[in-house]
């Protein structure tokens, strides 16, 4: 079970929560007529987007970590006696 936290934001000791739920269906009201107002075409186009971006992220990272494993290896080498194969 998740620790529970004093206040989930922070606003929520200085907005009463009869507001806090007002201004969420608001919210949410909104989406749903901007969502009318959008062609699907273009709400597909903006998730494949935001996959690509995500995807070129996950890209970065990887070859990152791919380097500080080969920097880690080099190094473990080093101090056995110059030789990275033997890390391997």
């Amino acid at each position: 079970m998740p620790a529970k936290r004093k206040y989930d934001t922070p606003y929520e000791q200085k907005v009463p929560e009869e507001s806090r739920r007002h201004f969420r269906a608001a919210r949410e009201e909104f989406r749903k007529s901007m969502e009318g107002m959008i062609p699907p075409a273009f709400l597909e186009h903006r998730r494949r987007a935001r996959r690509e971006m995500l995807l070129a992220w996950r890209s970065m990272i990887d070859a990152r970590l791919s380097r500080l494993d080969r920097e880690e290896a080099e190094d473990l080498g080093s101090e056995l006696g110059g030789n990275p194969d033997i890390v391997k």
